[in-house]
């Protein structure tokens, strides 16, 4: 189809998109979109210039406290509203971004839950974002299947599959190729109301419902924001209040001090918060970066027994079960290493001590990246959980303020550190910009909030001129003889002949740009969407 704008009673398409998708794009879907565009988008761009106003304060050496004006809320007794029947156990949850294959896989894992995602393990091209709404719209009414002509295999759906949840993009993305009145539409909004304007129904007669897990909240108001938008769609749908779930994924700094608030503000709609443990340790280290003497050592030494790390996530477990939702704990990013048995062995192992501390913390479940570690996870949970879950487990044994939730971390930086942020940042980024947004890289499954940890802890460093573990400064003039060795080398293992069909040289200079800029960039997603 030759690209032009395409232009309907209030919005249009942006004039690159040559694919329309019109069973998703109907008219009647996009009536949708357009009326929660015009009655949320503004109050959404509010709340992104609120975060601004946050950072200025954090930037003057501020921490984070418990609101004040919300005492009564964390003090007072009450509850959410119940869990259905389908979100009871969810002892192991398998996440993958949405295209085709991996919906399948991921829904025939043996997984109790799969959390299909269009945000950091999806890179966000108009294609995987619309088909990536044709496959749940398939795999909803059961009749998604994929064929692989190289291995001549097909994929088909058991008949027993994980309970499907939803996550959207986070509330500072746009979604470019949709303009309303010629404004970009809201990435949240695009992906949370073509998914219920498609699937209500059908989920409904299936006697289950749209269930959703919510990236990024930054506050307590955001919460708020995202419960309007559900009991608007629902009255807009002619469904009752309360028919959409979500677990709230807490993954940014500020929202670990507002647990009882955001449960509270969402309390018809809630089922659970995550401990989204990769994106909640970029969170702290960009909140704080303007902190005098705050450093944060290599990403490998920051883990969920880092007293920061364990505070939170005993915090949630804490104020989940007195609000009656589910904790779950964090995402093993490990992958099989099936060329060598021991190795493989000790990442299994790792993953299982991760699991076991998981439930014998309190968490009611866990993530896993891939289906190999289903297995690992629930033998772990199923030895530990008899009960589908661990509402019954107060953990008012602990006590944590909110100085523990902000301890810093001990450790060193070290040149291998810098090169292996830099080395996963760029291949990340370039496999983003070809439009991949799961990689693996060394045996992990890296997405957006690891490569932004990355990129975050090497502007860090570079404009604090830390002091690396054998005494030399890390300025500009390191910075760069590092980066350089380690370009050569990515194009030295790529080879000379393949270069040209990749991104790398955009994904190079896009990551040096970030690293050198005066000025720290949000999110690394938001200057790379212009590439894809």
């Amino acid at each position: 189809m030759e690209n032009r704008t395409t232009t309907f009673t209030k919005w249009q398409f942006n004039t690159e998109v040559k694919n329309y998708y019109p069973q998703v794009l109907t008219e009647e879907a996009m009536a949708f979109l357009t009326a929660l565009h015009e009655r949320f988008d503004n109050k959404r761009l509010s709340l992104l210039e609120r975060r601004k106003a946050e950072q200025a304060f954090f930037d003057k050496g501020k921490f984070p406290e418990f609101p004040v004006e919300t005492k009564s809320v964390r003090a007072s007794d009450w509850t959410a509203s119940s869990i259905p029947h389908d979100l009871q156990d969810r002892r192991v949850e398998i996440t993958g971004p949405v295209d085709r294959k991996m919906v399948i896989n991921a829904l025939n894992s043996g997984a109790k839950t799969f959390m299909a995602d269009f945000e950091d393990s999806n890179s966000p091209t108009w294609s995987n974002c619309v088909e990536g709404q044709q496959n749940l719209i398939d795999a909803n009414k059961k009749t998604i299947n994929y064929y692989n002509r190289q291995k001549d295999k097909s994929y088909t759906l058991n008949g027993k599959t994980a309970v499907l949840l939803v996550r959207p993009r986070g509330l500072h993305l746009n979604e470019r190729h949709i303009q309303i009145k010629e404004v970009e539409m809201s990435a949240s909004l695009f992906d949370f109301g073509l998914y219920v304007f498609h699937n209500t129904k059908t989920m409904m007669a299936n006697n289950t419902a749209p269930y959703f897990y919510l990236p990024k909240l930054e506050h307590y108001l955001e919460a708020r924001w995202w419960n309007e938008v559900f009991e608007f769609a629902q009255e807009y749908l002619s469904v009752p209040t309360g028919t959409f779930k979500t677990t709230v994924l807490v993954e940014t700094i500020t929202a670990s001090h507002q647990l009882d608030e955001i449960i509270y503000e969402l309390k018809n709609h809630i089922v659970g918060l995550n401990c989204g443990r990769w994106d909640y340790i970029f969170s702290y280290i960009k909140k704080f970066r303007n902190h005098p003497n705050f450093l944060v050592p290599n990403r490998d030494q920051v883990t969920m027994t880092s007293p920061f790390m364990d505070a939170y996530s005993k915090l949630v477990i804490q104020r989940c079960h007195k609000r009656g939702i589910l904790a779950i704990g964090g995402m093993a990013a490990q992958i099989p290493i099936k060329n060598n048995p021991k190795a493989n062995s000790a990442a299994l192992e790792k993953v299982r001590l991760d699991k076991e501390r998981e439930v014998q913390n309190g968490h009611d479940g866990t993530w896993v990246a891939h289906p190999d570690l289903v297995e690992v996870a629930m033998n772990e949970f199923n030895k530990h959980m008899p009960t589908p879950n661990q509402l019954h487990v107060t953990r008012n044994d602990i006590s944590i303020s909110a100085t523990d939730l902000v301890a810093l971390p001990t450790g060193t930086v070290t040149e291998e550190g810098v090169r292996k942020n830099i080395n996963v940042g760029t291949l990340y980024l370039e496999a983003w910009l070809q439009g991949n947004g799961a990689v693996a890289l060394y045996n992990l499954m890296e997405d957006a909030a690891t490569a932004e940890i990355s990129r975050t802890q090497i502007w860090h460093w570079l404009n604090k001129e830390v002091v690396l573990e054998d005494g030399r400064k890390f300025d500009n003039a390191l910075f760069n003889t590092i980066f350089d060795e380690e370009v050569e080398k990515i194009l030295t293992e790529v080879g000379p002949s393949k270069i040209k069909d990749t991104q790398f040289k955009r994904a190079f200079d896009l990551f040096r740009e970030l690293i050198l800029a005066d000025d720290f960039e949000e999110f690394l997603t938001i200057p790379a969407y212009k590439y894809i």
